[in-house]
C-alpha cells in the first residue's frame, strides 16, 4: 500500500503518521458514490442546500483551535494569515448558501408563446439551468482553507446542485483529513449521504488522472500549476465523453505603472507593490511578476525605491520543498535569460529571499521563457520606450488573471489603449492598489484567458462560479406541473 507522508514547511521534518494514498478501487468508488446522490441532490430545495452549507461553516469555525495550528505545522503560513483565511471560507461558504436559498441556481427565462408563423411567431419556452453531476474538485496548495477541501470550488458546486470527489492536496494532508472528518460529521448529523461529499489522496497524478477519467464525473475544478492545469485538461478532453475543466493556472498579472503617478507617489506605491510581490512568500496566483515602466526619472528612481523595499521584506518558508526547488529554478531560468538582476540574495533552506531584476521591453517581447511565471516572491521590471510598446508587452502575456494599471486616472487616447488591452488579455483590471487580494463579491472575475485560465468566460471566485456547473435547457411547450417546480431540477 502506498503512503503519504506530510512535513512541517519550516523545517522539513516528517510531520503525523503517514496516510495512505487512495487506490483505484477507492478512486472509483468515491466516484460512484457521488453519481448516487446527484439525482436526490439536483432536485434538492435551496434551503436543504443553505442548511448543509451553513453548517459546514459552523463546524469549521468550532474547531479552528485545531484547525489553524495543524495548517500551520503544514503550510507555515502563520495563524494570523490562517484565521483570516477560515473565516474567509466560512463567509464563502454562508454567502453561496444564501444564494441556494434565494433560488439563484434556478433562476428561468420565460418566454411565452407567440402566434403566428415563424419568425415572428414561436412556441412557449422556459430557458431553465440543471446541474452537470458529480464534479470533480482539486484543492490548491496555497490556500488550505479557501481553495481547499471545503473552499470555493466545494460551496459553489454543492450550491449549484453537484455532489463534489475532492483531491486532497499533499501539501496539508492531516488538514485535509480532519477538515474531511468535520464533513462526515455534518452529512450525518443532516441525514445526508456520505457520497455527497468524497475525497481522495495521492502523492503523484495518477489518482487525480482517475478520477477525471471516471464516467461518473461530469466536470473538473484546478486551481494550480499550468503544466498540471494543462494535463489534466488533457485527460478530460479525452474521454470518450469530454467533460468541462475549469482550470485557475499560472498568471504574472502586469502592473503597468505611468510616470506621472510615479513623480507624484513613487515611495508610498514601491512599499505597496514590494509588500504585494513577497506576501505569502509571493505564493499568490494573482502576485505581480511583471511590472511595466517607462524610460523616465520618475520610473528610474521608482526602480530604486522597490528595490530598497523589496529588500527589507522576509518571506516566510514557502508551502513545500518541491515548490523551494521550483522557485529556485524560475530564478535561475530567468538569469539564464538575459535579465539584468538587481535584487538577488541567498536565503534560508526553506525560506528564499525576494528576487527582483529588470529587461527591456524587446527582449522581454522576444523571449517567451521571460513570460513564465515564477511562482514565489520574484518580480521582473519590464522597460518599455514608449505606451504603445508597453501595449505590446502586454499582448505578449497572451493572458493574465490581473492587469494593474496606475496613473490612467485622467481620460486620453494613451489612457483608452490601455484599458482596451487590460481588458483583452485579463479576468481583472486594477486602477488602485495591487492584485493580490480577490474579493468574494458578486462581480468578481478570477479567470482570464490562456494561460491563466482554461475557461476564460468563467470565474472561480465570487458568485458566478456557481454557473460553471449548471447547464442551460430550453423546455419547450412544458406542462403546468413542471413549469410550477419554478426552474428546480427533477
Amino acid at each position: 500500500m502506498k503512503t503519504l507522508q506530510s512535513i512541517k514547511a519550516r523545517t522539513g521534518e516528517a510531520f503525523g503518521a503517514p496516510l495512505p494514498a487512495s487506490t483505484e478501487a477507492q478512486v472509483d468508488a468515491a466516484a460512484e458514490a457521488a453519481a448516487a446522490t446527484f439525482g436526490d441532490w439536483s432536485a434538492s430545495a435551496g434551503s436543504v442546500r443553505a442548511a448543509l452549507l451553513r453548517g459546514l461553516a459552523s463546524a469549521l469555525e468550532a474547531d479552528r483551535e485545531a484547525l489553524v495550528p495543524l495548517a500551520d505545522e503544514e503550510t507555515a503560513l502563520g495563524p494570523v494569515r490562517l484565521n483570516g483565511e477560515l473565516d474567509r471560507t466560512a463567509f464563502q461558504l454562508r454567502r453561496f448558501a444564501d444564494m441556494a436559498e434565494r433560488g439563484d441556481a434556478f433562476k428561468f427565462t420565460d418566454d411565452p408563446a407567440v402566434a403566428g408563423g415563424p419568425p415572428v411567431g414561436h412556441p412557449a419556452m422556459v430557458r431553465v439551468r440543471v446541474p452537470l453531476g458529480p464534479v470533480a474538485m482539486f484543492s490548491a496548495s496555497n490556500f488550505p482553507f479557501a481553495f481547499s477541501v471545503l473552499g470555493g470550488d466545494t460551496a459553489s458546486a454543492l450550491a449549484a446542485g453537484c455532489p463534489v470527489v475532492i483531491k486532497a492536496h499533499s501539501g496539508h494532508l492531516h488538514l485535509s483529513n480532519r477538515v474531511f472528518g468535520l464533513i462526515q460529521q455534518v452529512l450525518k448529523a443532516q441525514g445526508l449521504p456520505a457520497g455527497l461529499i468524497g475525497m481522495i489522496q495521492g502523492g503523484g497524478s495518477d489518482v487525480g488522472v482517475r478520477l477525471v477519467q471516471h464516467p461518473a464525473i461530469a466536470a473538473g475544478a484546478f486551481t494550480g500549476s499550468t503544466r498540471g492545469g494543462a494535463a489534466l485538461q488533457a485527460v478530460a478532453n479525452a474521454r470518450p465523453r469530454p467533460i468541462p475543466f475549469y482550470g485557475e493556472l499560472g498568471s504574472v498579472n502586469p502592473v503597468v505603472a505611468l510616470p506621472g503617478i510615479l513623480a507624484a507617489r513613487g515611495a508610498e506605491l514601491a512599499a505597496t507593490l514590494a509588500g504585494s510581490i513577497s506576501l505569502g512568500c509571493g505564493q499568490f496566483c494573482t502576485s505581480p511578476g511583471v511590472i511595466v515602466l517607462l524610460k523616465d526619472a520618475a520610473s528610474d528612481a521608482f526602480v530604486t525605491q522597490l528595490q530598497s523595499a523589496l529588500a527589507a521584506q522576509m518571506p516566510h518558508a514557502m508551502l513545500t520543498p518541491a515548490m523551494r526547488i521550483a522557485f529556485d529554478a524560475g530564478v535561475a531560468h530567468m538569469i539564464k535569460a538575459g535579465v539584468t538582476t538587481l535584487l538577488h540574495e541567498d536565503g534560508s533552506a526553506e525560506a528564499p529571499r525576494p528576487f527582483l531584476a529588470e529587461v527591456s521591453a524587446r527582449e522581454f517581447i522576444a523571449k517567451t521563457a521571460l513570460h513564465d511565471e515564477v511562482f514565489g516572491p520574484a518580480s521582473l521590471i519590464v522597460r518599455a520606450e514608449h505606451v504603445a510598446q508597453a501595449l505590446d508587452v502586454l499582448r505578449a502575456v497572451g493572458g493574465s488573471l490581473t492587469v494593474s494599471l496606475w496613473g490612467v486616472e485622467t481620460e486620453s487616447a494613451e489612457a483608452r489603449q490601455l484599458v482596451r488591452h487590460a481588458t483583452q488579455i485579463a479576468g481583472r483590471v486594477l486602477f488602485a492598489g495591487v492584485p493580490t487580494g480577490v474579493a468574494v463579491t458578486a462581480a468578481q472575475q478570477h479567470g482570464g484567458p490562456w494561460p491563466s485560465s482554461t475557461q476564460p468566460m468563467t470565474t472561480s471566485v465570487g458568485d458566478a462560479a456557481m454557473d460553471r456547473f449548471l447547464r442551460p435547457v430550453a423546455l419547450q411547450d412544458a406542462p403546468a406541473w413542471l413549469l410550477h417546480r419554478q426552474g428546480q431540477a427533477c
